[in-house]
């Protein structure tokens, strides 16, 4: 029996230890193994991680695909895992040792850190995982996976030596973004980009041969820079070849000053003629553009700072070459001082001896570590590097080919544009925590890169032999005692980029490479479901390595979802203090009222505005589907059985059984195309308008009145309608439609393992399968993707849609025109065929009560003073003479008019004015385009019901 009220808080928990036991969401269940596969992979969240919107957004539209193919039929994995999250993790623990006063990370050495962060993954590091649960996600638990779990490290040490071997991954000196707190490199999407109020300093370069005077401008020129601390480290000035103002000194050389050192003038594009001075110093060790420059022009790399941020200088070989007697002095005065300490030492000795033309204010963009907080510099270091350009191009051309497609197709755009301007990808870590790089070091540096020590030793002896640098037997002796090889190989200590894991999760987590037999099931897999904002960093990536250890892409399909942002549209953040937390939103309203707002507002390439007034609309949906469940059960309706809708005698009941067809040909198609919000929209209007409002209402005098078997009839259509609405919601709001299915009948499975609404004969057998089932007992059949033809009686629709339509419109009259309830007034159905007229008075006493009507007559004519409907193409007239003042009511509208005039000019006045669409933010200028659309709604209502006054009169 159902219960009163709708509390999910006291069904999710139930619910979901039920799916738990069954194993309902297993994959490689008993009586699917014949069953074709559905695969997802979850883009693994940090094990650090708390389950944020974007989460809950993303999780539940796999979930929705997942369940789908689940009820349809399938052998659904719906893989879950988590991401070890290198400087996150390795942050969480070291911040936890310093606030127990504990030793820090370098003090306690490397292996007992580890498993320091091994025990803190162990005791704090499942929350996201049971928030996950908590949200209703049907993932394969049982197989839950981790970047760093034995299985998928084997296969990253595998992937790395054979990419090595290939000569694919490399050690390279370059320009990486480093964290000068943190002291590691950091990938692109680790740096947050912040708008600073700076400086541009224009410095004064002489020329060489020329007596350098500050009042002379032919003895020197002008570069602008914001970052004149690295000015030590200059090799060359850059300008472009088509400015005439230095066309001429292109070739000749300039002293640089302070430093002494002669660097040259090249021509390069670089240079904007219209930016700063024109000329641009080029520092190739400190900035990503000048290191590009200077690869160009063969300019030397002249790093002047250490990992911490200090200027290193008195023993810098690369600083040193080329400076001329008594320069060393300003390398002793400045060595070891901090960065932004040593710009204002630099900036006022450039001022004091004459170098200093000018300084302006400059606004700009300045990179900062999104952990850290503090500036990231530009460093050349030595690193581990993946060719990526050449891993590219099988995953360029398998979404040129169609073999994989972005939803929405926009998306191709962006990944083309990031692919085929790829860099090499810097795949090394300064970190303790993540997949240490399996390579090791001999005495004299040589690399030997093997998928474990003992292999590498193996590599270093046979090496050293044939170098001759050790005698066989030595090796042999060497192999056969361990403690001579202490200390004879040592180890590489970075760790490996994050990425470089994920990139393998859609085939590792499948076993491989130890075992093919999940990978030959599973993978490809069928849809990806992720974020913009990873498209490079992850799915590209996943491209890459899929195409080049698989064969075949990972996913022939992309659905790339927007962000949630605020009511207002502004991206959610703690600082704003907008950020909606959704663990919140269930604790209030339930998982399925969030899951369903979500999935209703998830229009392709538009962002969800969320408010937890929406939220709390849809927790009132869900208990209005209850409430019509419970009606139903006081009401003695239950499913009997073999009860066949399509054999309806009743023309209500053969409407509704037309009305669910039609709404399950819509949520299937929109749900296979990704329109998520259309397939919400459409079971949303199914449920509250079709079966709440309409059927129910109108089954009403039958279920309350004698038994009869018409009686029988609806009370068996009523149940099944149900039922078929629990089995098309169930995707969206699982955990509440899995208890009404439960409480309403007794049943041969659980919902989620149920059949989805179609027809048997949607289904058809795979005849080639079918035949390699012979004498399995086992064996069930499998279902191909149905064709979705569904039954239909129009004559139904065209009886129950006409009355629907009637009253509808009889209803909006009284709205538009303040008509109260109790006043009832005559209703004239003109020229109508018998057809109509037979329906008029089958439904009369319904007309009656659901559109107050005094009563119904036919005629040839409208009567005077009557407003006429159009009614599918016939005319219902209401004489409204008497009933309502005319005068009084065009006075209303008039003003209501005037007052959506007054609005939409308001907006307009906003939008009109440049300055203000210039300094609004974005979800402003979208707030005053929504208030413009809403009045300019309202106004054409009015408009609607003025026109029909003038129709009266």
């Amino acid at each position: 029996m159902i219960e009163k009220n709708y509390q999910p808080a006291e069904i999710e928990g139930r619910i979901s230890a039920a799916w738990n036991a069954a194993g309902a969401f297993k994959a490689g269940r008993a009586e699917r193994r014949n069953a074709e596969p559905f695969t997802i992979v979850i883009p693994p969240p940090n094990v650090t991680g708390s389950l944020h919107m974007g989460h809950a957004l993303n999780n539940t539209l796999q979930d929705i695909l997942c369940r789908f193919e689940r009820m349809r039929g399938r052998d659904v994995l719906w893989q879950p895992g988590t991401d070890h999250a290198g400087i996150a993790t390795q942050m969480v623990v070291e911040r936890q040792l310093a606030a127990r006063k504990e030793p820090g990370r370098r003090d306690i050495g490397r292996e007992a850190f580890l498993e320091k962060v091994w025990a803190w993954k162990a005791e704090s590091g499942g929350v996201i995982i049971n928030q996950l649960k908590r949200l209703g996600a049907s993932c394969d638990w049982s197989r839950e996976r981790f970047t760093m779990d034995e299985g998928l490290s084997r296969a990253v040490a595998k992937v790395f030596c054979t990419l090595y071997a290939e000569g694919l991954i490399y050690k390279d000196k370059r320009l990486v973004n480093w964290d000068p707190k943190l002291l590691t490199a950091i990938s692109d999407l680790e740096v947050q980009q912040i708008e600073v109020k700076g400086h541009l300093w224009y410095l004064r370069y002489p020329l060489e041969g020329a007596a350098f005077d500050p009042n002379d401008p032919k003895t020197f020129i002008v570069v602008a820079t914001t970052r004149p601390e690295t000015m030590l480290g200059d090799s060359g000035v850059a300008v472009n070849p088509g400015d005439e103002r230095y066309s001429a000194l292109i070739g000749r050389n300039v002293v640089l000053p302070l430093v002494g050192r002669l660097i040259p003038i090249v021509g390069d594009d670089y240079s904007d003629p219209e930016k700063g001075s024109g000329a641009v110093k080029i520092t190739p060790a400190h900035d990503f553009n000048d290191f590009e420059v200077g690869k160009r022009h063969n300019l030397p790399q002249i790093s002047v700072l250490d990992t911490e941020g200090r200027l290193t200088l008195t023993d810098n070989e690369d600083y040193l070459r080329g400076l001329p007697e008594g320069a060393l002095m300003m390398a002793e005065e400045l060595d070891g001082t901090e960065r932004f300490a040593a710009r204002k030492i630099i900036v006022a000795k450039l001022e004091e001896a004459g170098f200093l033309e000018k300084i302006e204010p400059n606004t700009h963009m300045v990179p900062h570590g999104d952990r850290s907080g503090v500036v990231i510099e530009p460093y050349l270091t030595d690193q581990w590097y993946v060719d990526a350009k050449t891993l590219a191009q099988p995953a360029i051309a398998a979404v040129r080919s169609g073999e994989t497609s972005f939803v929405p197709k926009n998306w191709e755009k962006t990944y083309f544009e990031w692919m085929e301007n790829i860099q090499p990808w810097c795949i090394s870590r300064q970190l303790w925590w993540g997949h240490q790089i399996p390579a090791w070091y001999g005495p004299d540096g040589k690399v030997f890169v093997a998928e474990t020590e003992d292999e590498a030793i193996g590599k270093a002896l046979g090496y050293y032999v044939e170098q001759e640098v050790i005698t066989p037997e030595q090796g042999d002796a060497m192999a056969n005692d361990p403690a001579k090889l202490e200390g004879f190989i040592t180890r590489d200590e970075d760790v490996l980029d994050t990425w470089f894991s994920s990139a393998l999760w859609p085939f590792s987590t499948l076993g491989w490479p130890d075992t093919d037999t999940d990978v030959k099931r599973y993978y490809p897999t069928n849809v990806l479901v992720t974020g913009f904002d990873i498209i490079f960093f992850w799915v590209a990536r996943m491209m890459m390595m899929g195409l080049h250890f698989m064969k075949d892409v990972p996913f022939p399909t992309i659905y790339i979802h927007a962000l949630v942002r605020d009511e207002k549209g502004a991206k959610m953040s703690k600082s704003k203090g907008n950020v909606i937390d959704p663990l919140h939103l269930i604790d209030d309203y339930g998982a399925d009222a969030l899951r369903f707002t979500l999935a209703a507002m998830a229009a392709q390439g538009r962002d969800i505005k969320l408010s937890t007034q929406r939220v709390e609309g849809y927790r009132n949906f869900a208990t209005k589907l209850w409430n019509a469940s419970r009606f139903a059960e006081m009401n003695g309706c239950a499913l009997a059985p073999g009860f066949d809708p399509e054999q309806a005698r009743e023309t209500l009941n053969r409407w509704i059984a037309h009305e669910t067809a039609q709404a399950t040909r819509e949520v299937t198609e929109a749900i296979q195309a990704y329109r998520f919000n259309d397939a919400a929209g459409a079971i949303y209007r199914f449920v509250w308008n079709v079966y709440c409002d309409w059927y129910l209402e109108l089954a009403k005098p039958v279920l309350t009145g004698p038994d009869s078997a018409a009686k029988s009839e609806t009370q068996a259509s009523v149940a099944w309608a149900r039922d078929e609405i629990l089995k098309l919601l169930h995707p969206f709001m699982p955990f509440i439609t899995e208890e009404l299915w439960a409480t309403t009948a007794p049943r041969d499975a659980m919902l989620a393992l149920t059949n989805w609404p179609l027809p048997a004969d949607a289904f058809t057998i795979d005849p080639v399968v079918q035949a390699a089932m012979a004498g399995d007992p086992l064996a069930v059949p499998v279902l191909l993707p149905p064709v979705i033809e569904t039954f239909s009686d129009p004559a139904a629709e065209a009886e129950i849609g006409w009355l629907i339509d009637l009253v509808t419109a009889i209803r909006s009259v009284r709205s538009e025109m303040n008509i109260p309830p109790a006043t009832l007034f005559p209703l004239t159905l003109v020229s109508a065929p018998s057809e109509t007229r037979e329906r008029a008075r089958r439904w009369s006493d319904v007309i009656k009560r659901l559109a107050r009507v005094a009563d119904i007559s036919f005629a040839d004519a409208p009567p005077q003073g009557s407003l006429q409907l159009l009614v599918r193409g016939e005319i219902a007239a209401i004489p409204l003479k008497g009933v309502v003042d005319l005068a009084a009511e065009r006075a209303r509208l008039d003003k209501e008019i005037a007052k959506a005039d007054a609005d939409i000019k308001r907006v307009d006045a906003k939008l009109g004015n440049a300055d203000f669409v210039a300094r609004a933010p974005e979800e402003v200028i979208d707030e005053q385009r929504e208030k413009r659309e809403e009045a300019q709604a309202r106004r054409a209502k009015l408009l609607e019901a003025l026109d029909r006054l003038k129709d009266v009169e």
